[in-house]
């Protein structure tokens, strides 16, 4: 949930560090710090609140000189967000400063032993724990002390460690949260995200867990558990500097609605070669999908409604009964998985704990596992038996959008390619449907162009309590996308609802004005949902609906109507939930939030 950053070489640290924690704080903003060794002595800055007022702080970081230097910016778990409990953290005889993301589950019991062997906390935080660890078993070995620290540590953790006896030199560990190693020329960089290191150096390494990293400014050396020296091979990241800049939008989140259309080509286009699919990173053989009895969906947030909207797509094209499960759910229950299952995990960030947790359960009972992620090298692209990547771009917004079309179009990608391979598909019928596919980037264009009509409605509706979104089948789907979109970031009470279960006691909360958002552009039932809409109008509501354009009587029926293009029902809601993110960006504008870090929100979720 937190983001770390650290730099060593032979410029000044601190604008660097301070640089890479604004490029991070979509994954926290609560406190933010920086800690920087100058000839030997680490003096550390620290605040709550935004990364601003460190900057301000510190000058920019001119008042922190230093060559080598680790920062923090922090989503809170332990201990409230003050000054106190901001990162880095100090050890009591100043030797050591500690960055962590993650969650010590055993802190207590070390924070117990700690304080009886007299050392002084002064913070509330699990991560206090780890820099007095590493102190107590110092005897002049820096490495070696980190290493028996962090032997001791359950949970989930990726550190940057700062050792005053060693000015030029820190320490980075990862153990399952997200760490990424920068190599430059004559300077080096750890960070959580890439997208902390774009602006100096593409070339980068991968750890895996339990892997712990020396940097120096000339070198980066890799050890595994025991010590041993692990060969690595750098990585070059496409996508440059450019790709992280809002590019003249006033949010990221507005920007990266925007770029849609271009992420789902990418997703999509070089995976349809010579109309046919290819899914080479998914080497499945017909005669094992035929195998399979069972698909199940696990994620977390709008990643699951993604599986719930995929799930529609997959039952129809392929005959296999889905099931979608929240990961937090399902990795403590009894999921009924054998070899027979095949699970699709959805992930932007690829290290969401609780869907890494249900991946390690599903994958004990015998499934294979399918994984769509976002990020290179990540968690669970690494322990997934195959991997679809959404080549989304970064996105540095904390509410997802390309994160969920992408995730979508692969899911829809996937069904096309798994019926075909299963023999349940006419070729007309595949070319079709491939047909269909190809037109998704052009048809969410199409949405912006016609829908500009989304700032006068949210003008209109962003005074509302709360907002109930309706629909059926895969309009339903899409309710559950749009209701979150807009409880994220505008902070209005905002609930989905399947249509048909109004009258089963949700229509008891329509009284009179009372907002509600009708999505019925799946033709096959959008009759049944005009019906609901007659429902709610009779008892006061104000409705916005979603429909196809050329649907003339929604017009008749409700208040006021977005239209989108036309679309096979199975693929609709990757277009359909476009203008609902456009109007919830647009609520929360006139409600002047902040869009793009919403209040008690981070974008990687990496801890339970």
């Amino acid at each position: 949930m937190c983001g770390i950053v650290g730099f060593v070489g032979t410029r000044n640290a601190a604008p660097i560090l301070l640089e890479g924690l604004k490029r991070l704080e979509y994954r926290g903003y609560d406190s933010a710090g920086i800690a920087v060794d100058h000839r030997g002595v680490i003096s550390i800055s620290k605040v709550s609140g935004r990364i601003e007022k460190l900057c301000e702080l510190t000058d920019g970081g001119k008042t922190m000189p230093g060559f080598a230097g680790i920062a923090h910016t922090r989503w809170a778990t332990h201990g409230a967000p003050t000054d106190v409990n901001a990162h880095p953290h100090m050890s009591c005889d100043g030797r050591f400063s500690v960055v962590h993301n993650g969650i010590i589950e055993n802190y207590m019991e070390l924070r117990d032993e700690l304080m009886g062997n007299g050392y002084l906390f002064r913070s509330q935080t699990d991560t206090e724990v780890i820099v007095h660890l590493i102190e107590m078993y110092y005897d002049g070995n820096f490495k070696a002390a980190v290493m028996k620290a962090t032997s001791r540590l359950e949970g989930s953790y990726a550190l940057g460690v700062l050792c005053s006896d060693e000015p030029g030199k820190i320490i980075a560990v990862k153990e399952a949260s997200p760490l990424i190693l920068g190599i430059g020329i004559g300077e080096n960089f750890f960070a959580s995200d890439v997208t902390a290191l774009v602006a100096y150096t593409r070339n980068v390494l991968y750890l895996n867990d339990g892997e712990l990293a020396e940097l120096t400014p000339e070198n980066i050396t890799v050890y595994d558990c025991t010590g041993t020296p692990v060969p690595k091979t750098a990585s070059r990241v496409t996508w440059d500097i450019e790709a992280a800049e809002k590019g003249g939008y006033e949010h990221f989140m507005l920007k990266e609605i925007m770029e849609q259309p271009r992420a789902v080509k990418a997703a999509l286009t070089p995976r349809i070669q010579e109309n046919r699919i290819c899914l080479d990173e998914f080497r499945m053989t017909p005669g094992e999908l035929r195998g399979i009895r069972k698909i199940v969906i696990t994620a977390c947030g709008s990643a699951y409604y993604a599986g719930c909207a995929g799930k529609y797509a997959i039952e129809k094209l392929c005959h296999i009964p889905v099931d979608v499960q929240l990961a937090s759910e399902l990795r403590y229950s009894e999921p009924q998985i054998d070899s027979s299952t095949l699970l699709i995990v959805l992930s932007q960030s690829g290290e969401t704990a609780d869907t890494i947790a249900a991946m390690k359960e599903c994958q004990s009972l015998g499934a294979k596992v399918l994984a769509i992620v976002n990020v290179v090298g990540s968690t669970i692209a690494k322990l997934a038996d195959y991997t679809l990547y959404m080549w989304a771009g970064p996105e540095i917004a904390v509410a997802t959008t390309k994160g969920y079309t992408t995730q979508l179009s692969i899911l829809y990608l996937f069904a096309v390619y798994a019926a075909e391979a299963l023999g349940l598909l006419s070729e007309k019928e595949y070319q079709r449907l491939i047909g269909e596919l190809q037109a998704l980037p052009q048809k969410i264009q199409q949405v912006f162009d016609m829908n500009g009509i989304l700032p006068r409605l949210a003008s209109k509706y962003n005074t509302a309590r709360s907002i109930f979104y309706i629909g059926r089948n895969t309009d339903y789907a899409a309710a559950l996308e749009g209701a979150l979109k807009m409880k994220e970031i505008s902070y209005l009470h905002a609930e989905a609802y399947a249509a048909g279960e109004l009258k089963h006691g949700t229509i008891a909360l329509i009284d009179e004005g009372q907002p509600v958002v009708a999505l019925c552009c799946n033709d096959r039932i959008a009759e049944k949902t005009m019906n609901n809409i007659l429902e709610v109008k009779a008892r006061g509501a104000q409705v916005l609906a979603l429909a196809v354009k050329g649907n003339r009587t929604v017009l008749t029926q409700a208040d006021d109507v977005i239209y989108i293009p036309g679309t096979d029902s199975l693929f609709q809601t990757v277009v359909e939930i476009i203008p609902l993110q456009l109007l919830a960006y647009y609520v929360a504008k006139e409600n002047g939030c902040d869009i793009d870090k919403p209040k008690n929100l981070a974008k990687a979720v990496t801890v339970e």
